[in-house]
């Protein structure tokens, strides 16, 4: 009688172990489908990025703004550096667009729970990375063509009243004042886009990899 106890304690608990390694497999599965939709809606919404605003600086090339934008430019010798600058900007944008796409498909052929969280951290702190980078150039496009503006602004104001003079400090701390808060604004505003929608995606990713670290240990 005992023996016959001892053997359905074995099989209760080979059963038992059989049944927890599915469901951990089942969820692991299930977590891996989750992550692997969210990082292709990144990758997604990264490339919708790209295409708007390649298609913003197709349609202002076509404008006066930007063909006096570019004479200026050629003007005080920087249009080398003009070019330069906007080819890296769309390097880097393309390499993060690429980083995307790595992630999407690595999530998608990991094997193990460990792979899996530490590619959910990477892109988390990949699509940090690609924000940082949006933001920071927007702030420094945004004050160059601001101080452009400005200092077009005013001459054309001066040459219109007599000789064009230079300008008084005054006006351009003045300026550059206005410049600076209107660019911290902006750029809290885009901040705050780019948090409702790629926070979002990371939020959820990074329940993902909770509840993987929950499989794990």
């Amino acid at each position: 009688m005992m023996e016959e106890l001892d053997l359905l304690k074995k099989d209760w608990k080979k059963s038992e172990t059989n049944f927890q390694q599915k469901t951990e497999g089942d969820i692991y599965g299930m977590l891996q489908q989750k992550s692997t939709s969210i990082v292709k809606w990144i990758f997604y919404i990264s490339l919708i990025e790209l295409s708007l605003g390649i298609l913003l600086s197709l349609m202002l090339s076509f404008t006066k703004y930007d063909k006096d934008n570019v004479e200026f430019i050629k003007e005080i010798g920087a249009y080398s550096y003009y070019v330069a600058i906007s080819i890296i900007l769309y390097a880097v944008v393309l390499y993060f667009i690429y980083k995307f796409y790595s992630m999407f498909k690595k999530i998608a052929v990991d094997d193990n729970t460990k792979k899996l969280m530490s590619t959910i951290l990477k892109t988390r702190k990949v699509v940090k990375q690609y924000i940082a980078f949006n933001l920071s150039a927007f702030a420094f496009i945004f004050i160059a063509a601001g101080s452009y503006g400005f200092y077009k602004g005013y001459s054309t104001g001066i040459a219109t009243n007599g000789e064009l003079t230079k300008i008084p400090m005054e006006v351009t701390i003045f300026g550059i004042i206005i410049l600076i808060v209107v660019t911290a604004v902006l750029t809290c505003i885009f901040w705050l886009i780019y948090k409702l929608i790629y926070g979002w995606l990371l939020k959820r990713l990074y329940v993902n990899y909770e509840e993987l670290k929950k499989i794990d240990f």
